[in-house]
């Protein structure tokens, strides 16, 4: 008879192996289950309803653009023809266009990235905390970023943030790794990723270097010499990933690639330097006049209303915003913009749009009592503290008494260090985003979440243990838990309309935990262990039920989320939030314009294309026009080589008149397109007639060329209803140079 014979010589972990469900040898049997559940909620929430997703205007031009050319590719050229490149880095924009030469130029393709990045985010963060803190702070981190708002919001937006956020994860990873053995090559390998993400945020890659050195120094194995050449090689080595690509475009002659947008030197070192970054801090004093770039002032808390004399409603996209502005009202903001712009025309604030103001004092969303989402207290407000600050209480005392507890512990101490490297973070891009200004990209908070997730798991962890031991330590928990919800259910009650039962149920699950806690504390009359596990339940839930409750909302089209990375309601308090406007991934408020389009042209808009596609003869451009708003609809649905003039802003020397003369006599530029393209430069102190190159263009245009009629190409419709521009305004095509 056969005889079976079992192999108990296997491996352990063989049989892990083959179920990856199964947690691996020396971790508790429901982590690997927990952590799958938790990365496929991930994953749902991050991809649902991306079938649709809108385009991001501005950015979707680039990727249509990177995906007609390998040299728009690697520029980050704005249009086909390569004229002008995006006033950013081009790296986060990488991945979505090698997604959409995949799988087609669609706005699910240019979303999918994102969320196949936040994915992986929640990944590295459970491993990163996880080698810190055990297998359950892991767990409760991971589930905390899971569940915050701005991390849902910003992981199905096609914006510079999702891939920058995974980069500088990747980067803390790789610096717990070299700290731990005092290894230089984990190290340079964190450098590297702190560079890729330089290619995605730019300077703002840079603010994490402070906790990771920080880190280094205090706990890596070696000497101190041996340390600090450590941290001068990987600076060198990050640094020249970094400007890599600056380095490039500066060796090529300007003749042989696009304009750099943002700057009048066509420099890309002005662009990331004064434009990207100095004009951020203008509330502090700082100029970026002197840098080259184009300067801006960007309010930072200071001052009163932008609306009336800044241009209004018209960067809101049309509709009721624009009609506020005309009568000098003051410019809405788009959260309380009913979304009646042109599909596909002004894309308003998009990602790049962070040099708009946002009202200051009154009016406004923003921080509580009617403060402006700038100004030092606003990562308080409640535009930004509903996105991202719930576990603000829960962190600080988690970092305080990391630090403070582990004080007499071994310098080499992981446990101090984790708690150095994630409080170091919180500090510096809490401080960095206080002094700059932020606008109503809520998104920018994504790289907030993640300390604040990864002091919620290991604090929880480390408090549990205080508590179960006893003594004067063991009240920190009840506190922190009663300061968590209180703060939470502050900040619920700011959005009386939304879930209104929202804020008393934390107050009462609060109130519960605390109470379960007291009683069950070692040494109470009514000390249990069955209990104080109910008390910790308890806490947990009520810490983040509120965030959760805002998380799961991308399943309300309602609420969805916005192109600025917001999920849940955005009004004041007493306001509506979003009612009644679809929000999804990649768009944003309403029918159209804030910074979202479907990527199809109007018939008027077919006609006009048509047209000057069949009589520019040699030339290179189908037509010039006089902003990246007017060109945006033919370039995203068909491609088209459309130059535009001024760039973002409207006020970039691109092209110079003399430029601009030269390409109609040379047969490059036959018709020009007048009347939509409104641009940014209301919000950098211009846009008058006659102060920027675009304009003089313009006005040499009416005076110099002919004006095509639109019956030549509408047929019996109006101008304006053959050719209408950024929020229904009427267009006029003319042609230039010789008759045919």
């Amino acid at each position: 008879m056969a005889t079976t014979v079992l192999d108990t010589t296997a491996p352990a972990g063989a049989a892990a192996r083959r179920m990856p469900w199964r947690s691996p040898v020396g971790q508790p049997a429901y982590a690997r289950p927990a952590l799958l559940v938790i990365t496929v909620l991930a994953a749902v929430l991050y991809a649902w309803g991306i079938n649709h997703s809108h385009y991001h205007t501005f950015y979707a031009n680039a990727v249509r653009s990177m995906t007609e050319s390998w040299k728009a590719f690697f520029y980050g050229s704005f249009d086909p023809g390569n004229s002008i490149t995006l006033d950013k880095l081009p790296g986060f924009l990488w991945p979505q266009a090698i997604s959409a030469r995949i799988f087609g130029f669609h706005p699910w393709a240019l979303t999918l990235p994102q969320v196949l990045e936040g994915v992986a985010s929640l990944l590295v963060l459970y491993r990163v905390v996880r080698r810190w803190a055990g297998d359950n702070a892991a767990l409760i981190a991971s589930g905390a970023f899971l569940l915050t708002p701005v991390a849902v919001g910003l992981f199905r937006t096609a914006v510079e943030d999702p891939l920058f956020t995974l980069c500088v994860l990747l980067a803390a990873e790789a610096t717990q790794r070299a700290a731990e053995a005092g290894r230089l090559r984990p190290l340079v390998m964190a450098a590297v990723w702190v560079g890729i993400g330089f290619q995605s945020k730019m300077l703002e890659a840079w603010a994490v270097l402070p906790a990771l050195a920080v880190v280094y120094l205090i706990s890596a194995p070696v000497p101190l010499r041996k340390r600090l050449a450590h941290l001068g090689i990987s600076a060198v080595v990050m640094t020249a990933v970094s400007a890599s690509w600056m380095v490039a475009v500066a060796l090529t002659p300007a003749n042989d690639r696009p304009y750099v947008d943002g700057t009048t030197n066509n420099s890309a070192f002005s662009m990331v330097v004064g434009y990207n970054f100095l004009n951020r801090f203008s509330s502090l004093g700082i100029s970026a006049a002197s840098t080259g770039s184009i300067t801006a002032t960007r309010g930072g808390g200071h001052g009163g209303g932008h609306g009336g004399s800044q241009g209004g409603g018209a960067p809101y996209g049309g509709g009721t915003g624009e009609a506020a502005g005309a009568a000098g009202g003051g410019a809405p903001h788009p959260r309380h913009a009913v979304g009646s712009g042109t599909p596909g025309t002004h894309a308003g604030v998009q990602a790049g749009a962070d040099r708009l103001p946002d009202p200051a004092h009154g009016g406004g969303p923003g921080g509580f009592g009617g403060g402006g989402q700038d100004g030092w207290s606003k990562m308080f407000g409640s535009a930004l503290a509903s996105q991202t600050g719930w576990l603000y209480p829960f962190a600080a005392i988690a970092v305080v008494c990391g630090l403070l507890w582990r004080r007499g512990s071994p310098r080499t101490d992981r446990a101090r260090a984790g708690f150095a490297l994630w409080g170091t973070w919180l500090a510096t891009y809490f401080l960095v985003f206080s002094a700059g200004s932020v606008g109503g990209h809520t998104y920018y908070m994504g790289v907030i979440a993640v300390p604040l997730a990864a002091l919620t798991g290991a604090g929880t962890t480390m408090l549990w243990r205080a508590y179960r031991a006893g003594g004067r330590r063991a009240w920190v928990l009840p506190g922190a838990v009663a300061a968590t919800a209180a703060w939470g259910a502050f900040i619920a009650g700011e959005f009386p309309s939304f879930l209104p039962w929202l804020a008393p149920a934390v107050g009462v699950l609060g109130l519960t935990a605390v109470v379960l806690l007291v009683l069950a504390r070692p040494g109470g009359a009514r000390s249990g262990g069955r209990l104080a596990l109910v008390g910790l339940a308890a806490s947990l839930v009520a810490v983040l039920l509120a965030p959760s409750a805002w998380a799961v909302q991308v399943f309300n089209p309602a609420y969805g989320s916005s192109g600025m990375g917001a999920v849940g309601p955005s009004g004041m308090r007493g306001g509506h939030g979003g009612h009644g406007t679809a929000k999804w991934p990649g768009g944003a408020h309403g029918k159209g314009g804030f910074g979202q389009s479907s990527g199809q042209l109007t018939t008027g808009q077919r006609e006009l294309l048509a047209y000057t596609s069949a009589h520019r003869g040699s030339a290179e451009y189908v037509f010039a026009t006089d902003g990246w708003n007017s060109a945006s609809p033919y370039i995203l649905a068909k491609g088209t080589r459309i130059l535009p003039l001024g760039g973002f802003s409207g006020q970039v020397p691109f092209p110079t008149e003399a430029g601009f003369r030269q390409l109609v006599t040379s047969g490059k530029v036959r018709y020009v397109l007048l009347g939509g393209g409104r641009g940014m430069g209301a919000l950098f102190g211009g846009g008058g007639r006659g102060t920027t190159p675009t304009t003089r263009i313009a006005d040499w245009v009416r005076s110099h060329c002919t004006r095509v009629p639109a019956a030549a190409y509408g047929g019996t419709q109006s101008p304006k209803t053959a050719t209408a521009g950024a929020g229904g305004a009427a267009q006029t095509l003319y042609r230039c140079g010789p008759a045919r």
